[in-house]
């Protein structure tokens, strides 16, 4: 059982920067950050491989955000710079039952709220 506590959140003006963090306990392999706008499905942001070494991203987040990852620590970090309002979501850690994100997450946190004003 893997649970997962997302922090960092808030509310920033577009073009601001935003970093989440999300607390791991339990043990992790492959990890990721997936968002849902008010309407819309959940959609994946950005993963990262167990090793850290390999990480994918939406192609409307790439070259923004940045995911990281501290095994010793069991994190995992969003780093967002230029926020644009459609950035504005709930955003979710999830957690992969492979090394590589190659299937659904298994495990998901609570959510945290980034809100990008215009």
């Amino acid at each position: 059982q893997v649970q997962l506590v997302e922090s960092g959140g808030g509310f920033v003006q577009a073009g601001g920067s935003l970093r989440l963090s999300c607390a791991a306990s339990g043990r992790t392999f492959a990890m990721g950050w997936f968002r849902q706008a008010p309407g819309k499905e959940r959609e994946f942001a950005a993963a990262i491989a167990w090793r850290g070494g390999s990480t994918s991203y939406a192609d409307s987040v790439k070259g923004r955000f940045t995911i990281s990852r501290d095994n010793a620590k069991n994190t995992v970090d969003l780093q967002m710079n230029s926020l644009k309002p459609e950035d504005t979501a709930v955003y979710y850690c999830a957690s992969y039952l492979n090394v590589v994100p190659t299937s659904a997450p298994r495990y998901w946190g609570q959510g945290t709220q980034v809100t990008v004003s215009s």
